[in-house]
């Protein structure tokens, strides 16, 4: 929290220094809960349930401001909002109470960001694989999402070629000591039009020497067919259970657009970390800021089922997995 409590500080420095009065802003929130039904495979473990679940709500504010006519600064900072618990926490790792919040340059040159940020082998390796709408998406990886103490490079296109480098402080993998080592992760990216092909490191280090490879493709087949696939390997001194030298991730994604409808499914095999995993959905755009959506879920074991208003923390790893049914609704909006 104290290394949090920083960044903010820098962000609001930033804005205190720059000037309010020629900062460009926007705040902006989502607010996403569903409904679901949840049943494990193995019910003596953990009971099968009903409720409400967020699905990842958040609340944020961005500044901007210009440099003569190439370099652009900017700052972002957004809370995640548990609207059921009625928390400021991320539904899944209900500790992290902060999803963004950084300060960077942009120009001709490329994108450079430091503080908590999503980080660049996700946005390259597992994001075009991370397309549903409920609390249930974006389980099936081995990379991580955000991280707070990063910094971050993205380059500019060149030829189709595009590349990213990232370097996060004391998040890693465990070391001898019991310390986390620091992480690194590189991308690079060949985008064809409709089709980008990416390649990427996450390279966590630790006692293990833990890596994660991963390749991706994002295909904008048509206006209304879009496929993406995901594949990923661990390469790592461990010989069973998470993280295992050789297991992979592999990812199916494909989504249809009719009108206001979209229609989604993933097949996925995760080692050690869900096995096979079915994923359906719906998405009924309303209208431009509210989504309604339906999903079905489906692990063969245990990766994201949890207990009722659980998260991480309260994973049910002994529920030999399970299904869930949801039911939700998306709102955005941005002022101005």
């Amino acid at each position: 929290m104290q290394n949090k409590n920083k960044t903010i500080v820098l962000l609001i420095c930033v804005t205190a220094n720059t000037g309010v009065s020629a900062l460009d802003f926007e705040f902006y929130g989502s607010l996403r809960v569903h409904g679901e039904s949840v049943h494990p495979d193995d019910t003596a473990t953990m009971d099968s349930y009903s409720g409400l679940r967020d699905a990842y709500s958040r609340l944020g504010v961005k500044a901007s401001h210009g440099f003569g006519e190439d370099i652009i600064g900017y700052a972002q900072l957004e809370l995640p909002i548990d609207v059921p618990n009625l928390e400021v926490q991320d539904p899944w790792d209900q500790d992290e109470d902060i999803r963004i919040a950084k300060f960077g340059l942009k120009g001709r040159y490329g994108n450079i960001a430091i503080g908590q940020m999503w980080l660049p082998y996700y946005n390259a390796i597992a994001y075009p694989v991370d397309m549903f709408s409920s609390y249930y998406s974006g389980f099936a990886t081995y990379t991580t999402f955000r991280k707070d103490k990063t910094l971050a490079y993205y380059s500019p296109a060149f030829e189709g070629f595009s590349g990213s480098i990232g370097y996060s402080l004391n998040n890693g993998a465990i070391e001898a000591n019991g310390d986390e080592d620091d992480r690194f992760q590189a991308t690079l990216s060949y985008d064809f039009g409709d089709l980008t092909l990416s390649g990427g490191l996450d390279n966590l280090g630790g006692v293990n020497d833990l890596k994660i490879w991963g390749g991706s493709a994002a295909w904008q087949a048509t206006d209304e067919i879009y496929i993406g696939a995901k594949f990923e390997v661990h390469d790592s001194d461990i010989d069973s259970g998470y993280g295992a030298e050789g297991d992979t991730a592999t990812n199916l994604f494909g989504s249809y657009s009719l009108g206001e409808n979209t229609f989604k499914l993933m097949l996925a095999d995760i080692d050690n970390y869900g096995e096979t995993i079915l994923h359906l959905g719906w998405d009924y755009q309303y209208r431009d800021d509210l989504k309604f959506f339906a999903e079905y879920y489906n692990e063969q074991e245990t990766a994201a089922i949890t207990e009722k208003n659980g998260g991480r923390n309260e994973t049910c790893w002994d529920c030999s997995g399970g299904q869930v049914v949801a039911v939700g609704l998306r709102f955005d909006f941005k002022v101005p």
